[in-house]
């Protein structure tokens, strides 16, 4: 691989739709030499495939995350059932369970942004009894069988 190579790669890598014609002006070299180390480079492997960046979360991608509530208990036991009608109200929380361990609450949230997700822990750092509300934003989805399209 020779320096053209490499600045073929190198345009190619910033733009994989760039023409021929374009490379072949920026590098200094005909349309038909372009063509055949382009060739060259990807039946040698070098060049393994084109393709298109895609952001990482669409506007129509909602933020998925996790909140794990812990109440003080230590005047009375009954705060998941005093708060999940509140807590049903808030807009973009999908699921709430009480749940056993160190933590009270668990809830799901989808929302349109990271400032939605903000205004719901706000929401819920008013309730006097909370003592811990941690948050775990989803990364990465692998399967989800309760919303399966079919």
């Amino acid at each position: 691989m020779d320096k053209f190579d490499q600045q073929i790669i190198k345009l190619l890598t910033f733009n994989a739709r760039a023409s021929v014609s374009e490379i072949a002006r920026q590098v200094s070299l005909s349309r038909s030499a372009v063509t055949a180390r382009i060739q060259k480079l990807e039946h040698e492997k070098v060049i393994l495939g084109y393709h298109a960046d895609i952001a990482q979360q669409s506007a129509k991608d909602p933020i998925k995350a996790y909140l794990a509530l812990k109440f003080d208990m230590s005047s009375s036991t009954h705060y998941c059932e005093t708060y999940a009608g509140r807590i049903y109200q808030i807009d973009g929380v999908k699921w709430c369970h009480a749940i056993s361990g160190e933590t009270d609450m668990m809830l799901y949230v989808e929302v349109a942004s990271m400032a939605r997700l903000n205004a719901i822990r706000d929401e819920l750092q008013q309730i006097p009894e909370l003592r811990h509300l941690m948050t775990h934003t989803v990364l990465t989805e692998f399967f989800n069988t309760l919303n399966h399209a079919q």
